[in-house]
């Protein structure tokens, strides 16, 4: 039985399904984890399967400045004095009949963790699902003018073994963990196998990033079997580097630090902490997204 949170749409006969989940916030840099669902969703012409009622699981404010309590409340768009869009926050679930694969766009919740991993997963087993893909994407350091890296930690060493024909690395990390790291704990208990994929975005750009989102989009692409036509996004990737590199020659501090990087990502030896680079870009007068 599906918890009460969950709004089923439709009830498609999918067999052995995979899912893809998104969260918007944190590991959404660049948006390459909702942009990647946004994108397969118009792709693959899905059509909505669920919604996710969300009051329970989220802070609309928070005590303290107001940059700190801007993190939680809803999305407001007021034109000439008229409210025009009041953004809360949702969760929506998809479906493509023809590769039997289920979609996910949401925030990450604030609360109860538990019970929104019981929501994603009993869904999943209501249709069948046997894998469960994370998209998600952090700051780093990698330069515009570079594909993104794309890392990997998954729920069981055979998926591992399975997913590195891919190509794709598998990190060592420690740290604040994710919704997604929880989900993947829970999900061999509920007969599923988890992957979280996550892709580098450049640090020092603000905004959507158009090329994060095309690696990910491919490399799911690969891992999923799925023949999609990505020369639209390859054109507005380039445009993207090339507008990023216009604007670099007007910043000499910039343009010397994506050298580095530049350098020190083709050497693929750069190791330094995010802690540091983050200080680095500061003392530079640049702001880390």
């Amino acid at each position: 039985m599906l918890p009460k949170q969950v709004r089923l749409l439709a009830a498609p006969a999918l067999e052995s399904a995979r899912m893809v989940i998104a969260f918007s916030g944190w590991m959404d840099g660049g948006e390459a984890s909702t942009g990647t669902v946004e994108h397969l969703v118009e792709a693959l012409g899905a059509e909505e399967l669920a919604e996710l009622e969300s009051d329970e699981f989220y802070l609309w404010s928070f005590p303290g400045s107001m940059e700190v309590a801007s993190l939680f409340r809803p999305h407001v768009r007021v034109e000439q004095g008229l409210i025009d869009e009041l953004d809360l926050p949702t969760g929506r679930f998809y479906y493509d009949m023809a590769h039997h694969l289920i979609l996910f766009a949401g925030r990450e919740p604030n609360l109860r963790w538990p019970l929104f991993a019981d929501c994603l997963l009993s869904l999943g087993q209501r249709f069948g699902v046997k894998a469960l893909y994370f998209v998600g994407s952090v700051g780093g350091a990698v330069p515009h003018t570079r594909e993104p890296r794309l890392f990997a930690s998954v729920s069981d060493a055979t998926f591992k073994s399975e997913l590195e024909k891919t190509g794709l690395r598998f990190i060592d990390y420690e740290g604040p963990a994710s919704i997604a790291t929880y989900l993947c704990r829970l999900a061999p208990e509920r007969g599923m196998r988890m992957a979280n994929l996550v892709a580098e975005v450049p640090a020092y750009i603000q905004g959507r990033n158009v090329r994060s989102i095309e690696s990910m989009v491919r490399k799911l692409g690969q891992v999923l079997g799925l023949s999609l036509d990505l020369e639209e996004m390859r054109t507005a990737s380039d445009e993207l580097e090339h507008r990023l590199s216009e604007a670099v020659k007007e910043r000499p501090e910039l343009r010397e630090l994506i050298e580095k990087l530049e350098s020190d990502y083709d050497n693929d030896v750069f190791n330094t902490q995010m802690g540091d680079f983050k200080q680095w870009l500061e003392a530079k007068g640049l702001r880390l997204d």
